[in-house]
C-alpha cells in the first residue's frame, strides 16, 4: 500500500507573515489540509489549486470534529496515499495534542514529521509589548493551560506551588477561567498588586490588551466583555508594555481595509496595508485580459517605426504591449520614437525594459501628461496609445487638438471580476470594513454593479472611502458614493500617506 505522509504543523500565532519555512513549505506540498480557527485562513492561498481543505475549527465550548475524528482524518487520508499538513495555531507541542495524532499515526505506521510553530504565549505579549523574560523582573517563566480537561474531577496544577515558583506565569485560553485562576494565586501567596495583562488575538490587526492586576483584573474583564482566544501573562514584566507598545502604536492599526484592484496588482498594496498594522481584505473587481480585438494593436506594433512618440498611461499597459510584442516576434529594437508616461510606477516599468522614458508628468493622470508634452510635440507628429479599452478619451482629444496624429490600441480588456460579493456585503453588513480604497474609475463602477440588489447606503454607512486621486474620487462621487480621503499624489504610497493623515 502507498502511504502517504502527515505533517504536523504550527501555523503561529496569528499573523500569518509568522510560519516558518518549513510550515510554510508543507502547506505547498499538502494534498489535503486539515486546520483549525486559528491558523490564518491566508495561509490557505499558498496550497495547491485542488488541495483539499478539511475545517475542525475548535471553540472551548464545541468542537467541529472530536479529536479522536481528527485522529482518524489524518490515518486515513494518509492511508489513501495523500500528503497531509494538520495546521494548528501557535505550537503543535504546547497544548496542541500533537502527541495524541502522531500515536495514532505511529499506530498504523503512518510517517510524519512535528513542524515547531512561533506559540501564542510569546508571540502575543511580545506584539502587546510585553517581553515574556527581562532580567531587571525574572529568570523563568511557566507556561500553564487555561483551562483543563472538563472531565477531570481534580486539578493537576499545584496551585500552591506554581502561585509563587517562577516570577512569570503565561496561561493560554484562561479567560473563561479567570477568576478561579485569580482566587488560586491570591489564596496561595501572589500579591494581589502583581501586574496581569489579557491579550486577546495577538498578533493580529484585532489584537486587544487589557492591563491590569491580580486584584481588579476580572472586573476590568467583564467591564470590556474580552474573551477567548486570549493569553493571559501574570508577573512583573507586564509593567514594560508602557514604553515598549509597538504593534497597536502603527498608524492604520485595527483598520480591515477592502483592496479592490484587480488580483495581480492587489499585493503591492496589500502587503503595505499589514506593514502600516491594517488588515487588508482582497475584493478583486478588476480583471485585465488581451483584447477581444487584437488586430488594431498588431497592426500598430508592426508599424512600430513609423511613430515619432509611444505614450503609456499604466504598468498594465507596459505589460500587456509588451507580452504582445514577444508573441508577434517582433524586436523592441523597432520602437525608435520617443517615449513618454503617465505616473512613476509606469515610468519605472519601462525602465525595466531598458527603456529612456523622455515625459513624465508632475500630476499623475492624462492631463498632466498633456502639459509636460506642450513644449516637447510638434504637429504632424504620430503618436502610439497603447491602453485600455475603457481608458478616457481626455489624452487622445487633446493630443489630436495639438496637431498630433493619434492612434489608440487598446492592449487590454478590463472586465468585471467580483467571485465574493456575497461575503463582502455580509462583512460590510456587520461593519468589521472600515475601510474602502478604490484606484482607478473601474474599480468604482465595478464595485457598484457588484453591489447592485444591496442597500449600499447602509452597507457604506461608517466606513472610509479612500480614492487614489480626484478622477477615481469624481467616479465615486457620480455613483453616489460618499469620498473621504483623496491622495495628494496618485499612486499607492500617496493614497496610504493619505489614509494616515486621516487616521493619525
Amino acid at each position: 500500500m502507498n502511504r502517504g505522509k502527515v505533517f504536523l504543523v504550527g501555523a503561529g500565532p496569528g499573523d500569518p507573515k509568522l510560519i516558518t519555512v518549513r510550515g510554510l513549505e508543507t502547506i505547498k506540498l499538502a494534498d489535503c489540509i486539515v486546520y483549525d480557527r486559528l491558523a490564518s485562513p491566508r495561509l490557505l492561498t499558498h496550497a495547491k489549486k485542488d488541495v483539499e481543505l478539511i475545517y475542525c475549527g475548535k471553540l472551548p465550548d464545541r468542537h467541529t470534529l472530536t479529536q479522536e475524528e481528527i485522529n482518524q482524518v489524518l490515518v486515513d487520508k494518509a492511508l489513501a496515499g495523500k500528503t497531509v499538513t494538520r495546521l494548528k495555531g501557535g505550537d503543535p507541542s504546547i497544548f496542541g495534542r500533537v502527541g495524541e495524532e502522531a500515536e495514532a499515526l505511529v499506530k498504523h505506521g503512518i510517517p510524519f514529521e512535528i513542524v515547531p510553530g512561533i506559540t501564542s504565549g510569546i508571540a502575543a505579549p511580545a506584539y502587546a509589548g510585553i517581553p515574556v523574560t527581562h532580567r531587571d523582573f525574572n529568570a523563568a517563566i511557566a507556561i500553564v493551560t487555561g483551562h483543563e480537561r472538563p472531565e477531570k474531577t481534580a486539578s493537576s496544577i499545584n496551585w500552591e506551588k506554581l502561585a509563587t515558583a517562577v516570577e512569570t506565569l503565561i496561561f493560554y485560553m484562561g479567560v473563561g477561567n479567570l477568576t478561579f485562576i485569580r482566587d488560586q494565586l491570591v489564596k496561595y501567596g501572589r500579591s494581589p498588586q502583581t501586574p496581569v495583562a489579557l491579550i486577546r488575538w495577538g498578533t493580529m490587526t484585532k489584537q486587544e490588551t487589557l492591563v491590569g492586576t491580580l486584584e481588579d483584573i476580572v472586573e476590568k474583564r467583564d467591564a470590556t466583555g474580552l474573551s477567548n482566544p486570549a493569553i493571559i501573562i501574570v508577573g512583573e514584566v507586564v509593567k514594560l508594555r508602557e514604553k515598549l507598545q509597538w504593534f497597536e502604536n502603527k498608524p492604520l492599526f485595527g483598520k480591515r481595509i477592502l483592496v479592490t484592484r484587480a488580483r495581480s496588482q492587489a499585493s503591492e498594496l496589500s502587503e503595505k496595508i499589514a506593514e502600516l498594522g491594517g488588515e487588508p481584505y482582497e475584493f478583486p473587481l478588476v480583471k485585465m485580459v488581451p483584447p477581444s480585438d487584437a488586430a488594431p494593436l498588431d497592426d500598430a506594433l508592426k508599424q512600430l517605426t513609423s511613430f515619432d512618440w509611444v505614450m503609456f498611461t499604466s504598468t498594465n499597459g507596459v505589460a500587456f504591449f509588451f507580452k504582445r510584442l514577444r508573441e508577434l516576434g517582433i524586436d523592441i529594437r523597432t520602437m525608435s520614437g520617443r517615449i513618454a508616461a503617465v505616473g512613476p510606477k509606469t515610468a519605472e516599468a519601462l525602465c525595466e525594459k531598458g527603456l529612456t522614458v523622455e515625459a513624465l508628468p508632475g500630476e499623475f493622470h492624462a492631463e498632466g501628461l498633456l502639459d509636460s508634452l506642450r513644449d516637447q510635440v510638434k504637429p504632424g507628429e504620430r503618436v502610439l496609445l497603447p491602453r485600455a479599452d475603457i481608458a478616457r478619451k481626455t489624452l487622445p482629444k487633446e493630443l489630436r487638438a495639438l496637431g498630433l496624429s493619434v492612434t489608440e490600441a487598446d492592449t487590454y480588456d478590463t472586465i468585471i471580476d467580483a467571485e465574493n460579493t456575497v461575503e463582502i456585503a455580509e462583512l460590510l453588513a456587520e461593519k468589521t470594513i472600515q475601510v474602502i480604497t478604490f484606484t482607478s474609475s473601474s474599480t468604482v463602477k465595478n464595485f457598484v454593479q457588484a453591489m447592485q440588489g444591496y442597500d449600499l447606503h447602509a452597507l457604506l454607512e461608517g466606513v472610509e472611502i479612500a480614492c487614489i486621486g480626484p478622477i477615481t474620487a469624481n467616479t465615486a462621487k457620480e455613483l453616489g458614493l460618499p469620498v473621504h480621503v483623496v491622495a495628494a499624489e496618485y499612486t499607492i504610497q500617496g493614497l496610504l500617506d493619505a489614509l494616515i493623515d486621516k487616521n493619525g
